[in-house]
């Protein structure tokens, strides 16, 4: 079975992005965040397969954090479910909603880095 969900990034998060900072340091800006949670996108995954909870706890704030940061709103919403689902100790829940966070990040990372100018 082949998951399809619309990831998208939100325009109006980045347009804001570029007309409080500047094309320049905008752009600096979300390099900078994508950078940041491929970075702990890989914590996270190591964690979630080693069972380091501690590290999950820690790590799945940040990610929605930065994600929110640049407009990955669909992935900032699935790093907070999985954080949920870690408080309460729900593996099923889990290992499916970390599923959904890789297939959300992947998705979600391409589209960042694809954009090559500020939102019309």
């Amino acid at each position: 079975m082949r998951c399809r969900e619309v990831v998208g990034v939100d325009p109006a998060r980045l347009l804001v992005l570029y007309e409080e900072l500047g094309e320049s340091e905008a752009e600096e800006v979300i390099a900078t965040a994508m950078e940041d949670l491929a970075f702990h996108l890989s914590m996270i995954d190591e964690a979630s397969r080693i069972g380091h909870r501690s590290h999950l706890r820690l790590a799945l704030p940040e990610v929605a954090t930065l994600a929110e940061s640049v407009g990955l709103t669909a992935l900032a919403r699935v790093a907070e479910d999985l954080c949920d689902c870690v408080a309460q100790g729900d593996p099923v829940a889990e290992a499916a909603i970390m599923a959904r966070l890789n297939r959300i990040a992947e998705r979600a990372l391409t589209e960042v880095w694809d954009l090559d100018a500020p939102p019309a």
